[in-house]
C-alpha cells in the first residue's frame, strides 16, 4: 500500500501542522513529535503530536495509537508518576483540532486536580 507522506496530509490552517513545517519542536520520532506547550501546568509537560494532521483521537485510530505509543516510551524513561491526556471535543475541553497528548509529570504537592481524584483545591 502506498500511503501519502505525511506532511502531504497536513492542514495550512493548524498551528500544530505550522509547528511541525517550521520544526519548532525539540523531540522527533518517526511520525510523532514533541515539544512544551504554551502554558505547562506542571515543570516536564509536554505535548506529542503526530505529523499528519490528525483532528482528535476517534478520526484515525491508528494514528492516536502510535501516538500514545511514544508518549508512552518517553514517560517511562523519566522514571516518575504522569498522566497521558487527550481531549476529543469542544465539550471534552478540546481548543486545538489536531490530535494532541499531554505527558505531565505529576510531583506531590504540584497542586494540579483532576476532577475525578475526588481531591480538593
Amino acid at each position: 500500500m502506498n500511503l501519502p507522506h505525511p506532511v502531504s496530509l497536513m492542514s495550512h490552517s493548524c498551528v500544530f501542522c505550522d509547528i511541525i513545517r517550521a520544526h519548532s519542536y525539540d523531540l522527533a520520532y518517526a511520525q510523532v513529535v514533541s515539544f512544551e506547550p504554551l502554558n505547562p501546568v506542571t515543570p516536564g509537560h509536554r505535548l506529542f503530536i503526530p505529523r499528519q494532521h490528525v483532528s482528535d483521537a476517534a478520526d484515525e485510530p491508528f494514528v492516536t495509537s502510535q501516538t500514545f505509543l511514544y508518549a508512552s516510551m518517553y514517560a517511562k524513561e523519566q522514571k516518575k508518576p504522569f498522566n497521558l491526556i487527550t481531549s476529543c471535543g469542544v465539550d471534552a475541553t478540546q481548543s486545538v483540532f489536531h490530535l494532541h497528548i499531554h505527558y505531565v509529570p505529576r510531583f506531590e504537592g504540584d497542586n494540579l486536580h483532576l476532577p475525578w481524584t475526588g481531591q480538593q483545591k
